[in-house]
């Protein structure tokens, strides 16, 4: 949440900005190494299809690592959509709505940013 809300809040102060695309979401990244590393062998899960999916899960140290996944790589594009607006100068209490869907239900915040981004700049850039 500190990330977050360091991402809604001061999207233009230096260190707020590093402990938001950074600290966290590599300190969470080193997490989910140590969990996968530990118990990646423990479950007969897998990810073959979604029954060896939900067998994989169904492990609580995995089922964290999968839920540390998430909240690293949802950051991680809350971040870069921050970052993303400030370069294009897309004003941040249009991007704030788009970090919350981001928070909360990952893929549908990108699709809202990048339709905002879109909107705002009037084309599809890729860079």
């Amino acid at each position: 949440m500190i990330g977050w809300a360091l991402l809604l809040l001061l999207p233009r102060q230096r260190h707020a900005r590093l402990v938001a695309t950074v600290a966290i979401p590599l300190t969470l990244a080193t997490v989910y190494l140590v969990l996968i590393l530990q118990h990646f062998g423990s479950s007969d899960g897998g990810f073959g299809s979604l029954a060896d999916v939900t067998r994989l899960l169904s492990h609580p140290a995995l089922l964290l690592a999968g839920w540390i996944h998430y909240l690293a790589f949802d950051l991680f594009i809350g971040a870069w959509e921050v970052r993303d607006a400030q370069r294009h100068s897309i004003p941040h209490v249009m991007v704030a709505p788009c970090l919350v869907l981001t928070f909360l239900f990952g893929p549908i915040g990108l699709l809202c940013y990048w339709a905002l981004r879109t909107w705002r700049t009037r084309h599809v850039d890729l860079s």
